[in-house]
């Protein structure tokens, strides 16, 4: 049993996984968070920029 716990904390190629896996989940959620929040913004220059050329385009 001791050699198996010794294996399991010598061997850390697993835990070099894990880690990756939390940072890119990291980096996801950070950028959910900033695309929710610049959303309205962008909707908003959409919207304003198609009135202005459906203006231009009126006679």
């Amino acid at each position: 049993m001791r050699q198996f716990i010794k294996k399991l904390h010598s061997h850390e190629k697993g835990a070099t996984a894990i880690e990756y896996g939390l940072i890119a989940a990291l980096i996801v959620v950070a950028s959910i968070g900033a695309l929710s929040a610049m959303s309205s913004t962008v909707v908003t220059n959409f919207n304003d920029t198609s009135s202005k050329v459906s203006n231009a385009m009126t006679p």
